[in-house]
């Protein structure tokens, strides 16, 4: 019980990582992208080819998975995002689907249709056990350090947003773009510096979880569910909404498919259904909260 408990955290903090930067998009840039998945894939193979291709080891392909989506991001942003960011929220969904689709076709193209495979150093395989009988806790180092990792993220970025100053000018941009831009706020940079970030986020979440969601070119179109349910359940004004939510469905997920596994993901859709029918608004968005 308590294993699959820290299982169930373990992913619902992985599935927070993953979906963290779509909802800085919706919630704070009010506009809805997509191909946030397609983010995660592009930094699970960097992981993967640098691991396999560079020897590189583990954890130092971890920053470069961020660093290389957050400048991938940066780069789409300036050339093909920004112009959609006035455009309805239709056409926002239509284009990012679009590109969806197109990454997929690309990697399948490039890579191959085959699952990629990680090899972890040896002491992200060790297992830890404590107590006995049908309380015994099992923990695996790697999902331990998932835990520990997407803590320290989630905490990072919550004193980014509420105590800084760049914080606060996102703020301001997101609220009135024009009225912020007259006070001396750079709007275009400050959009452009958190798309780049939440593209990055989305990037290390995809190489933290190469072992346990797997590398393949449906990964965005596999896990596009999951990310919306998050931002949907959590809301997008905060980032306590999206932790509690990938947790609740982290736990849900793993526990219906040990208890339940002929039903598979479908006690996932059931709580977001109940959820979202007491608390249409998402669970921690604000009363008034665009």
């Amino acid at each position: 019980m308590l294993t699959l408990l820290f299982d169930g955290i373990a992913y619902g903090m992985l599935l927070f990582v993953l979906s963290l930067g779509l909802a800085v998009t919706m919630g704070l840039m009010n506009f809805i992208n997509l191909a946030h998945g397609s983010f995660a894939m592009a930094g699970g193979y960097i992981l993967v080819l640098m691991m396999q291709k560079a020897g590189w080891p583990f954890l130092a392909c971890l920053p470069v998975a961020f660093a290389g989506t957050a400048l991938l991001g940066a780069l789409l942003e300036r050339t093909i995002y920004r112009p959609m960011y006035g455009k309805p929220h239709l056409d926002q969904v239509l284009f990012s689907i679009g590109l969806t689709f197109m990454a997929v076709a690309a990697v399948d193209y490039v890579m191959g249709s085959s699952q990629q495979n990680v090899q972890l150093p040896e002491w992200l395989r060790q297992r830890f056990e404590f107590g006995s009988g049908p309380w015994m806790l099992g923990m695996g180092a790697y999902r331990l350090f998932i835990v520990v990792t997407c803590v320290a993220l989630a905490l990072g970025l919550q004193a980014i947003l509420a105590r800084t100053r760049f914080g606060s000018r996102l703020r301001a941009a997101v609220d009135d773009p024009r009225v912020a831009a007259g006070l001396g706020i750079p709007v275009d940079r400050v959009f452009l510096l958190t798309f780049a970030v939440g593209s990055g986020l989305a990037g290390l979440g995809g190489a933290l979880g190469a072992d346990i969601l797997g590398v393949e070119p449906t990964f965005p179109l596999k896990f596009m569910v999951y990310f919306l349910i998050v931002c949907a359940v959590g809301g997008t004004s905060s980032i306590t909404g999206p932790l509690v939510a990938a947790l609740v469905l982290g736990i849900a997920d793993v526990m219906g498919k040990y208890y339940a596994p002929k039903l598979g993901a479908f006690i996932v859709y059931v709580l977001m259904i109940a959820i979202l029918l007491w608390r249409p608004q998402g669970l921690f968005t604000r009363e008034g909260a665009k």
